[in-house]
């Protein structure tokens, strides 16, 4: 039998039903429905643009896990190891949802593989913001095109995260900041930078000269001014990042006010598009 633990040397059976605050409830059946949630994340990673994904938001780590309980996603429900748990008491004691805790090997049964960082948890999506509210509120965007690789994502919003970008546009061909990879990558920082998808790519650019911002898209070519010159500082300013490869398609790079360029040793053509994101994302800040 489990047991939901609801304060010093009180407990009860945990079929019961509660209403009490950071439920601890034990886990040692591996088809225990109640960990339905967190199952075969290796092979069905609940991703929405996936056949019977269910879109949830997750998070791994003692340090994601705490900066998803700090977001506006609505936290469903915790997975780990008891240690990871209790290193999250203080901050979930306020949380009125369950923290299932398992053995390292019923969790990795679970999961579908072995989780080093020990803590789990799932959030249901916030509402999405619209292009026109995040442009009226924002001095600094990223926009992105054809970013598909969730590695590249989670590590560009956390490059946005550390550098003041105030929010991310994502136009045609970008993946799910979601993901359970993108998250992990971004450090949970995809969690706290606000996003939302432009409808129509790259017409929906005019949304942010309507709203003062000058669009500056990054590319390596030649004649694209150098951003020693750009003064990307000044102002409102959106930078358009595009794919790695590829880069920037000529409708993107043609629909934004200028071209600019990281000048670079010779050799080198291009860099990583969250390395570049970087670059360009300090020079907006005027750090």
């Amino acid at each position: 039998m489990s047991w939901i633990i609801i304060g010093p040397g009180r407990r009860i059976p945990g079929n019961a039903k509660m209403r009490y605050v950071a439920q601890i409830v034990e886990v040692t059946d591996v088809e225990d429905p109640r960990v339905d949630d967190f199952r075969d994340l290796s092979t069905a990673d609940r991703r929405p643009d996936r056949p019977g994904g269910r879109g949830l938001v997750i998070a791994e780590g003692v340090v994601v896990v705490e900066r998803l309980v700090a977001s506006p996603y609505p936290v469903r429900a915790l997975l780990g190891v008891r240690r990871r748990i209790e290193a999250l008491a203080d901050l979930l004691a306020p949380l009125d949802v369950p923290a299932y805790v398992a053995e390292p090997d019923v969790m990795a049964s679970v999961v579908g593989f072995h989780l080093n960082r020990g803590v789990l948890a799932v959030a249901d999506r916030a509402p999405e913001l619209t292009a026109e509210h995040l442009v009226a509120t924002s001095r600094r965007l990223a926009v992105l095109e054809g970013v598909g690789d969730h590695e590249n994502l989670g590590a560009l919003f956390r490059n946005a995260a550390a550098l003041g970008v105030d929010g991310v546009l994502l136009g045609e061909g970008c993946s799910d900041p979601l993901y359970r990879r993108s998250v992990r990558v971004s450090m949970g920082h995809v969690l706290r930078v606000p996003f939302t998808r432009l409808k129509s790519w790259p017409d929906d650019l005019d949304l942010l000269r309507d709203g003062g911002f000058r669009v500056a898209a990054l590319t390596p070519r030649a004649d694209a001014v150098s951003l020693r010159e750009a003064a990307l500082d000044s102002g409102p300013v959106a930078v358009v990042l595009g794919s790695e490869g590829p880069g920037l398609t000529e409708q993107a790079i043609a629909a934004a006010d200028v071209a600019v360029r990281i000048p670079m040793a010779g050799g080198v053509d291009s860099l990583n598009v969250a390395t570049a994101g970087a670059i360009a994302f300090h020079a907006m800040s005027g750090i």
